[in-house]
């Protein structure tokens, strides 16, 4: 099968070619970003590959319809950026990696919960100039925090697993609560609770109309003075401007993000030469106590594997006229939100 890969850097193609031996595909790599003014790259291709940043709305697809296209691979877990009754409508299947490596975001998220707890960032050019002075890097002890984790799937379960091992007391919120989070004693309460008890907050949800914006400025009041908030999911389940006025006013302590809202025009491209124009990501970037990687949590060996080899293993089947188990259509997220 000819399939379009976009979004693509040099890790994409190292690693989907090595997947791709021998030649069971032909695999074009391009740079840009799918969307409907670069649609018309994939014509005569009957699958696309697509990332985070891609958009797949009503006018993409049809675009990529006319042109052939009859899959759409995410090789991501969120599903998000795909209009998916529109896909349903042109007979478009769209396919994922639900799970491609849990451990490296639920890692990454811990991560950013000890820099910026024990200022590891700062004490580091600090040693680098020659400044050993601990004024201003004192942390707090992580054990016998409470950690409230909003959404408790594969990266949220494996979460409450590392911060359980730091000996924190966990909290969890999912409208489906998770056995093996309560094997491990994470005790699930409503959203309102959660709040109010956490000394951190993390996020491991999807980005559904329901979780968009879930950290505004009433969230962010209900919660304790000081509180460190964690995104490592979906960029748009925080309000950027809310997070700000409570930075600005200490009802937020410290927060670590690995996702933006607008993160499309920033993320994965190399901009130190340039000006941000993004005023509120620029704001965000000018507080001591907040530290933002560039959507990397993913970033590892094992994911990047598991995400070839998932992702052209989910095109094989569909080439070959098999079912899936890594297909996601309208009628299914329906049932899902109907559930809840």
């Amino acid at each position: 099968m000819k399939i379009a890969f976009f979004s693509t850097k040099t890790y994409d193609t190292l690693f989907f070619r090595k997947e791709n031996v021998p030649q069971i595909h032909t695999l074009e790599f391009i740079e840009a970003r799918l969307n409907e003014q670069t649609a018309q790259l994939a014509s005569g291709f009957p699958a696309v590959c697509v990332f985070v940043n891609d958009v797949l709305d009503a006018s993409t697809l049809k675009l990529l319809a006319s042109g052939g296209t009859k899959i759409v691979a995410l090789r991501c877990a969120g599903f998000n950026n795909v209009d998916l009754q529109t896909a349903k409508e042109l007979g478009i299947k769209v396919v994922r990696v639900p799970a491609y490596s849990p451990y490296a975001v639920a890692e990454h998220a811990a991560a950013l919960i000890l820099v910026l707890n024990r200022k590891i960032h700062k004490a580091h050019n600090r040693v680098r100039e020659g400044n050993f002075s601990l004024e201003g890097l004192m942390g707090f002890d992580l054990h016998g925090t409470t950690v409230g984790v909003v959404g408790t799937g594969h990266i949220g379960r494996i979460f409450c697993g590392i911060m359980k091992g730091f000996g924190c007391t966990v909290i969890a919120h999912d409208v489906f609560p998770n056995d093996e989070c309560k094997q491990l004693g994470v005790e699930y309460v409503p959203l309102d609770e959660l709040y109010v008890r956490s000394d951190i907050n993390s996020l491991h949800c999807p980005l559904t109309p329901d979780t968009h914006h879930m950290i505004n400025a009433q969230s962010i009041a209900a919660m304790k003075p000081g509180v460190m908030i964690i995104n490592t999911s979906r960029g748009a389940l925080v309000d950027a401007v809310a997070l700000i006025e409570g930075l600005k006013n200490g009802a937020v302590g410290s927060v670590g993000l690995d996702v933006y809202e607008e993160e499309a025009d920033l993320f994965f491209e190399d901009l130190s030469n340039t000006v941000i124009t993004d005023d509120i990501f620029a704001r965000l970037t000018t507080f001591p106590n907040v530290l933002i990687t560039g959507h990397q949590a993913f970033f590892t060996r094992q994911a990047l594997e598991n995400i070839a080899s998932i992702t052209l293993s989910n095109l094989s089947q569909l080439e070959k006229g098999e079912p899936c188990p890594n297909e996601i259509t309208a009628d299914v997220v329906l049932a899902s939100q109907k559930k809840k």
